[in-house]
């Protein structure tokens, strides 16, 4: 598994020259730069907990489970 360091071994510019990682990134961030981006402010920390979990329910979010890792 490739982990970026703090290096210049292991950096991310290197990482990007790998000819598996450095597509998957490229397609990653261009995903990202693509999305539709909205929020909701709410200063209450426990309200903003409620919330997130709500939020993340209702809308079924595929990359938000919650667990604890």
């Amino acid at each position: 598994m490739l982990q970026a360091t703090y290096s210049i071994k292991g950096s991310r510019a290197e990482l990007e020259r790998d000819p598996v990682f450095g597509p998957a990134f490229s397609e990653a961030k261009a995903r990202v730069r693509a999305m539709d981006i909205r929020y909701v402010e709410e200063k209450e920390p426990m309200r903003q907990a409620i919330l997130e979990m709500y939020v993340a329910l209702s809308v079924e979010t595929p990359y938000n489970d919650f667990d604890n890792h």
